[in-house]
């Protein structure tokens, strides 16, 4: 009962006139923005057939140059058939009961809602492990920084220096890696594109009240209709902090990283042990590394 009675007060004392109410709008959490699939090669996706399968990926050949004059005997190297495997080994589920009770007496759809919560763990699960899995595989050569171990760097206007800047030398080192400029991205997280906004407001092309056809620009953590530096540029709140809990800032080329999706299925089923539905539901992908001198990181604190 939400009203207090008075001293001595015997009028219906229990309350139980008053009806409780259980709504039927659920109050949902907040779903991370995904970029995984924006930003890797899904080229090998038709190529996966089960659990375990191997795509070998054949490199192209590396072709030397020697000089020529009149007469030279003109020498042939021999071809190197070296390879990449991408292998479907990760594989990760959901699973839960409805009894049939539940199911008939409830005011909610529990199966349904919590397929949908389910369904959305399993994705943003995977944009979180390839991440992770991506930064670890940057060489100490692809990460920028001037103090540490890693090499980090403080952004802020007491340090001077400023987000475009990082973007700036990024974009450099994978000009002197010669990796072609168009399919360039950054993801980084929402307190790198703040310090953007700072520096410079007009350089973020649209903002989050996106309508129309751009509206799928916050669905996938776009930040900018354009580009930056070349870039396009994702947010994200799945990007790791490292093991000294410092902010990374991930760019790179979309050829340096496939990813291939082998199994995305949700299924229902009786359970043998009860008036009750089984649903479950499983995503099995790989991921590899195809070029690590096409991803550049810095490791940041922000001032």
């Amino acid at each position: 009962m939400a009203f207090q009675n008075a001293s001595g007060w015997n009028n219906l004392p229990n309350g139980v006139f008053v009806p409780e109410i259980y709504s039927q709008k659920v109050q949902k959490f907040f779903r991370r923005a995904a970029v995984v699939e924006a930003i890797t090669n899904t080229d090998y996706y038709g190529e996966i057939a089960e659990f375990g399968d191997t795509v070998h990926i054949i490199k192209e050949p590396t072709i030397t140059v020697a000089p020529y004059a009149r007469g030279t005997q003109v020498l042939t190297q021999d071809l190197a058939d070296d390879e990449i495997t991408l292998q479907v080994d990760q594989a990760f589920y959901f699973g839960f009961k409805v009894d049939d009770i539940e199911a008939k007496q409830a005011h909610l759809n529990w199966e349904d809602l919590s397929t949908s919560s389910g369904a959305y763990s399993l994705k943003d699960n995977f944009d979180a492990e390839v991440l992770a899995y991506m930064i670890a595989q940057v060489p100490t050569a692809g990460q920028f920084g001037t103090t540490g171990s890693p090499k980090s760097i403080v952004l802020g206007f007491a340090t001077g220096v400023t987000p475009l800047q990082i973007l700036n030398r990024h974009a450099r080192l994978l000009d002197e890696n010669n990796v072609p400029t168009e399919n360039r991205w950054v993801v980084a997280p929402p307190i790198f594109w703040e310090y953007m906004r700072d520096e410079n407001s007009a350089i973020i092309g649209i903002d989050w009240q996106s309508t129309g056809a751009d509206s799928s620009l916050l669905r996938n953590g776009r930040v900018s209709a354009g580009k930056i530096r070349g870039f396009d540029c994702y947010q994200s709140n799945n990007v790791p902090l490292d093991s000294s809990s410092q902010y990374q800032i991930l760019s790179g080329h979309m050829s340096s990283t496939a990813t291939a999706s082998q199994i995305a299925q949700v299924e229902k089923l009786r359970d043998p042990n009860s008036f009750a539905d089984i649903v479950r539901g499983m995503h099995m992908y790989g991921r590899k590394v195809l070029r690590t001198n096409a991803m550049m990181l810095t490791h940041t604190t922000f001032s």
